[in-house]
């Protein structure tokens, strides 16, 4: 189940460390990339959740959640070959879209196979164990660039990554299909109840009609509103963005309301939208939590690239020679926390029996503050490698403690569309980013992308003190 992983997060980590490269390549200012990272958290906030709730209800020769991992691979496989050889900045933004999509497709259902499949004293170990796997993958992603540099004289600049995205592709098709061809699911029959079950039964779909359409009627006054304030103040067009989510989200309320009083009432999107409107306390506190864990690692995979470049005069030009190694450096900053939290991962279940899932998450993400802050503050870029010590130790807890609380807090037979909705909880975060950092770049922090490694210190010290409000699954 595991080893699939590791080639998704191939992918992942050649995402990370390269789409900057590539759009500052074409011609983007550093102020705009934010934005144009967009499709990234857009693609996670609509497809996980559809794949969860499909996949819910999906079963065939391979299973519920194997169908849409095949499938992901597949589609994202093609999308990295295709993804250097764009030549415009609109094109690379559109090859971005393909990929994020794509990837989400395939990742998605890996957390429910987990949940699916082991009982709940495992669960902390098994989410542990695929940090390894995703964090040796991202370590052999963010590395992989220099590696054929240096070992194999590639050439540098865009034939480098080209080459490395050619090889990511290689290894997720073979770790994806390893994953798929070996691992057997459990019919839905076969599942279990859990207390989370019980605690949060289904909700008649004839009720909460008139308050799901006065939440619905907000949330699109509140997008409007945004909207307007926006356009009368001539405020950062990013803003839009915030005012479209909440809009959209207005809309997809009002919607089911009248597709249930029409009596349509399993349609997905009236499913999906009303399981976010009950959602389990565990759910929702979580949520909050990763707001802040998110916006701070959004922040710093948009601008480390362009934060240690600003630490080399000679190196601030994204044409420059010096700008090529900078960003090779980051990739092995990248590499280095992610072997970090590989090896964090392998002690996290004993630390989490012994301190408790809630503490131990809160204290590994103030590890991540001070290393994110590290970034802001170190004058030299070689330093660099002790605060990514840091981001890998809460990097370790972000990809498998959250998971494993609420796991054990969902009902077994939602466990594919809660996990997609959880990522609605993961993207929010970088939208909200995207709409606001390059604001505070150009502003506050007078361009100096350093700022941004400041505010996602902040962020991750929010998120490490509101990880302490998690309330306990109701099996413990």
């Amino acid at each position: 189940m595991c080893l699939g992983l590791f080639g998704v997060q191939i992918v992942w980590g050649l995402q990370n460390v390269n789409t900057s490269r590539i759009f500052q390549t074409l011609g983007a200012d550093v102020d705009e990339l934010a934005l144009l990272w967009i499709a990234a958290p857009i693609t996670g906030l609509l497809v996980q959740p559809v794949v969860g709730h499909l996949s819910d209800r999906t079963w065939g020769r391979l299973g519920r959640r194997r169908p849409y991992i095949l499938a992901g691979g597949l589609f994202t496989a093609l999308a990295l070959l295709a993804m250097p050889s764009v030549t415009t900045l609109w094109s690379a933004c559109v090859m971005l879209w393909v990929l994020t999509a794509s990837i989400n497709i395939a990742m998605e259902p890996f957390r429910a196979l987990v949940a699916d499949t082991l009982p709940e004293p495992q669960r902390t170990s098994a989410f542990a164990l695929q940090v390894f796997f995703i964090g040796a993958g991202a370590v052999f992603a963010s590395a992989l660039p220099w590696i054929l540099t240096n070992w194999f004289d590639v050439g540098g600049g865009a034939d480098t990554v080209s080459a490395a995205y050619a090889v990511g592709a290689v290894l997720l098709l073979v770790t994806v299909g390893w994953s798929v061809a070996t691992t057997r699911e459990r019919p839905p029959e076969a599942l279990a109840p859990g207390p989370a079950d019980i605690a949060h039964p289904d909700v008649p779909s004839a009720s909460g009609a008139a308050a799901l359409a006065w939440s619905g009627f907000a949330w699109t006054l509140g997008g409007a509103v945004i909207a307007g304030l926006t356009a009368a103040l001539r405020a950062p067009r990013e803003l839009y963005l915030i005012a479209g989510i909440a809009a959209v989200f207005g809309l997809l309320q009002l919607a089911a309301v009248a597709l249930r009083r029409r009596g349509r009432t399993s349609i997905g999107m009236v499913v999906i939208v009303e399981d976010i409107l009950h959602m389990p306390l565990v759910l929702k506190r979580l949520a909050l939590v990763q707001f802040f864990t998110w916006f701070g690692m959004f922040a710093l995979w948009v601008y480390a690239i362009p934060a240690v470049a600003a630490l080399n005069p000679a190196g601030r030009d994204p044409a420059s020679p010096g700008y090529g190694r900078s960003a090779d450096w980051v990739g092995m900053l990248f590499a280095e926390y992610n072997a970090v939290a590989a090896l964090v991962a392998l002690v996290l279940p004993a630390i989490a029996r012994r301190a408790g899932r809630r503490a131990c998450h809160a204290l590994c993400l103030t590890c991540g503050a001070l290393g994110l802050l590290g970034f802001a503050t170190f004058a030299r870029a070689g330093d660099l490698w002790i605060p990514a010590i840091g981001i890998g130790i809460a990097w370790a807890a972000i990809l498998s403690l959250p998971y494993a609380m609420l796991s054990d807090g969902v009902p077994a037979r939602k466990m594919g569309v809660y996990m997609g909705i959880h990522n609605i909880f993961i993207v929010l975060p970088q939208l909200v980013a995207a709409a606001t950092l390059g604001v505070l770049v150009r502003g506050p922090f007078g361009g100096a992308p350093a700022g941004a490694m400041t505010s996602a210190a902040v962020a991750l010290g929010i998120g490490a003190c509101l990880a302490l409000t998690i309330p306990k699954a109701p099996s413990s």
